[in-house]
This record gives C-alpha cells, structure tokens and sequence, in this order.
C-alpha cells in the first residue's frame, strides 16, 4: 500500500509540471474564453412567450348529401352569404340551371342566408347528380345552422328530396343482355 502512495504523489508533480509547460498563446485563448456556467447554478430564464388571443369560435356545421353516384359534404358557418363548391364560388359556373338548383335552398330561409358562408365539397358522378347532392348537403346543414326557424318542415312542406338523400341505385347488368333488363336480339328468325 505505501508503494501505491508514493506512486500517487510522484505523478501528481508531473501532471502539473505539464500545466505549466502549455505555450502563451494557449495560456492567452483560455484567459479570454468564456466560462462555463456551474452545473449546479440556475439557467437563465427564456422569456415566456404569450399566446395569442384565439378568436371565439364561431358556429360551424357540416352537413352531407347523396344524388346517384354524387357525394356532397357542405360547411356552413358565419360569413357574408358567399357559396363556394370546390372552392370556387358559385357564380362561376356555367349552366344557370345548375347554379339555381343549388341556390334553391336559400331561397326560402330569407335574410338570414346573407349571414353564412358555405363551402361544398363535392366528388363523383355527373353535373346533374353533383348539383342535386350540393342542394341537399346545404339545406341539411342550414337545418343544423338554423335550429330555431324549423326549416326540416318547411323545406319538407317545399320538396322532400331537399332534406331526404336519393336512395336509388342503378341496378347491375345480367349476362345475356346489354343492361339490367334488355336482351340482345335474335336476328335469325
């Protein structure tokens, strides 16, 4: 055990002899750098960041439509009475009738429809069948939008098929025909 004493105290001299030997621009670069902070002592405090004020949430609604092979989810919130249907606004389509058949449940509410905004997704089918899906996906959600005015009845009074989705389906075609029901034709008699 005094052998590993002694073996201690005669390599503490030489590390610091070797501190001693480091070169003056070493010496001078350590003198000048920054020190560390302790691990011990407390981290400066970041400044806390304040959240901005959140708008009050404003009444949203999402509602659905189905016409044939047409699916249509419309959002109804405050606004300025502005349609849009697959992000362009309604005014920008062509066919007059297809814009009124999509408008036509506006029509009845009155004033009130001036106050909501209205985004329609719409996907599958055809321009017809589209049109009918938006029509009935808008009044639905104006029916949630506005529960006070009880419009489920008044629209229902108007046209059921605003409010009721279609349920028909195209029927599969059979073997031995060109569609559901017909039948080729025999050209030998």
């Amino acid at each position: 055990m005094v052998k590993e004493e002694k073996k201690k105290k005669a390599k503490a001299p030489k590390a610091k002899e070797a501190k001693e030997e480091k070169p003056a621009a070493v010496e001078a670069a350590e003198k000048t750098a920054p020190e560390a902070p302790a691990k011990d002592a407390p981290k400066p405090q970041k400044a806390k960041r304040r959240k901005a004020a959140r708008k009050p949430q404003s009444k949203t609604m999402v509602a659905r439509g189905k016409r044939k092979e047409s699916v249509a989810r419309a959002t109804i919130s405050e606004g300025k009475g502005v349609i849009r249907i697959n992000s362009q606004n309604l005014d920008s389509l062509n066919n007059p009738y297809i814009r009124e058949i999509i408008r036509e449940p506006m029509r009845y509410i009155g004033p009130e429809a001036n106050g909501v905004d209205i985004s329609v997704n719409v996907n599958g089918g055809g321009a017809m069948g589209q049109a009918q899906a938006a029509r009935t996906a808008i009044a639905n959600a104006l029916v949630m939008y506005f529960e006070g005015l009880n419009l489920k009845q008044k629209f229902s009074d108007i046209d059921r098929s605003l409010i009721i989705e279609d349920t028909r389906r195209v029927e599969p075609k059979k073997y031995r025909g060109p569609k559901a029901r017909a039948r080729f034709q025999k050209s030998y008699r």
